[in-house]
């Protein structure tokens, strides 16, 4: 039987990285793809007996004179591989968590010393093991003594390649001093600010080098970000992608200004304040800006215009709570080339929607707010004749006083015209009810219906609650 060349069945398997069934078959259908789907599989931690199992003689004395008695280590054989070795992503937390699941089981007393030497003897071994740990998260588990795992023996060659971080913004100092003198290309960094926030993390994020996503969490009582805004300052023009949740907190958004590479921009504030400082970014040219979502609040009508005269023309996908006619026709002047709308079009505005069909020619998917009682017929007629051709996704989301009343013949009506449509795309009809509402698949006819034309393979639906 011809045999793949080894890179090749990596590229395979690569690419069925997160097809589980798959990769465990593979476990019984020669040793090579057994070699190879074990090293996929454990990326991630898969079982923590297994690698209590692996555990060096050192770590297992230390275990037993703490009188932790775990049953993988009495009944394991020697390991088939050095699971350890391949794990690429590490959960600080989820280790100490699974620890604790695992060791209620078999200790009839349990401690939280118990819980933390177990943890770091898992941690001490997976430092010196891995050879280059792509992910690493790390929230507060309340101690200065979890911090110590980064001075393990192994543990700056394991994190010296580290791509992606998770973590809360009050570790203790060190933690973040000792990664800053190991990890300078962080490529995908996410922080929750909270009430304190260590002075290591600016050390951390002012050393990175090619810094491309930047998602940050302000929670309540969150402490002052002017530390963190000026270390922001200080890196590369590498990021393409910041996500900022501010909730009701105010931030400096002017920083902004300095990622003209930004191709996604997501900003979440119910405090409106936050986008006082978005006049000086509306005359900035974000020239590969393709994503645009405002979450809650969004900044003054005239601002975000003029933003989109100067951004607008390589958006793909654009989100707003709420819009009106002047910003309406800025969508449809300066953003030809949208293909994701939600922007709080409500069902009383199809001449609005078709103003958009027919403008946005590579439009292929709008939210439409659905409220009161009103009939979706004249919505899916517009939807049907006026939608561009690419055109495949239709999100309704009905408000908490919505009731429908669209009756059986009128939307089987809809799905004929639209089976009748030259090219014939799949529709993805997404239905958000709400508390209260009465959506158009809550008639037991229309449900009929919908099943009809889903087995036709005409339309796909989702239902989110």
């Amino acid at each position: 039987m011809l045999q793949l060349p080894t890179d090749c069945l990596n590229d395979i398997f690569e690419y069925l990285e997160d097809d589980k069934i798959t990769l465990y078959s593979c476990l019984l259908s020669s040793r090579l793809l057994c070699k190879i789907s074990v090293r996929f599989l454990w990326k991630s931690i898969r079982n923590y007996n297994t690698l209590i199992a692996c555990l060096p003689n050192e770590s297992k004395e230390i275990l037993y004179k703490n009188g932790i008695i775990i049953i993988s280590i009495l009944n394991s054989k020697p390991p088939m591989f050095n699971y350890a070795s391949f794990c690429k992503f590490l959960s600080i937390h989820e280790v100490y968590n699974n620890i604790k699941r695992l060791l209620n089981k078999q200790q009839s007393i349990l401690t939280q010393d118990m819980i933390y030497i177990v943890s770091q003897e898992i941690i001490k071994l997976l430092m010196f093991q891995v050879s280059s740990l792509k992910k690493l998260e790390f929230f507060d588990l309340s101690s200065k003594q979890h911090t110590i795992f980064i001075s393990y023996p192994g543990a700056k060659d394991c994190l010296s390649d580290l791509s992606e971080l998770h973590c809360d913004s009050h570790i203790y100092p060190e933690f973040f001093y000792q990664l800053s003198q190991i990890c300078h290309n962080i490529q995908t960094l996410y922080i929750s600010f909270k009430k304190i926030i260590s002075n290591g993390l600016t050390d951390l994020i002012s050393v990175q080098k090619n810094l491309k996503y930047l998602c940050m969490f302000q929670y309540n009582e969150c402490g002052d970000m002017t530390n963190i805004i000026i270390s922001l300052t200080k890196i590369p023009n590498t990021l393409i992608k910041l996500n900022i949740y501010g909730g009701s907190h105010y931030m400096q958004l002017s920083f902004i200004h300095r990622f003209t590479n930004l191709q996604e921009l997501i900003l979440s504030f119910s405090n409106i304040q936050s986008f006082e400082e978005f006049k000086k970014l509306q005359y900035i040219t974000f020239s590969k800006l393709q994503i645009l979502k405002f979450i809650h609040e969004c900044p003054r009508n005239e601002l975000l215009i003029k933003f989109l005269e100067n951004n607008g023309r390589n958006l793909k996908e654009f989100y707003i709570i709420k819009s009106n006619d002047s910003l309406n026709s800025a969508i449809i002047k300066f953003c030809p080339n949208i293909k994701k709308l939600s922007n709080g079009l409500t069902n009383n505005e199809l001449e609005t929607l078709k103003m958009f069909f027919i403008s946005c020619k590579y439009l292929e998917s709008i939210k439409i707010c659905c409220e009161g009682d009103f009939n979706e017929k004249n919505l899916l007629q517009v939807v049907a004749k006026y939608s561009p051709q690419n055109f495949y996704e239709l999100i309704l989301t009905y408000s908490y006083n919505a009731q429908s009343e669209l009756i059986p013949e009128e939307l089987e009506s809809f799905f004929v015209s639209w089976a009748n449509r030259i090219p014939q795309r799949l529709l993805s009809l997404i239905i958000v009810g709400n508390y209260d509402a009465f959506t158009l698949n809550m008639n037991d006819e229309n449900k009929k219906i919908i099943e009809k034309y889903a087995e036709l393979c005409i339309i796909k639906e989702k239902l989110i609650l």
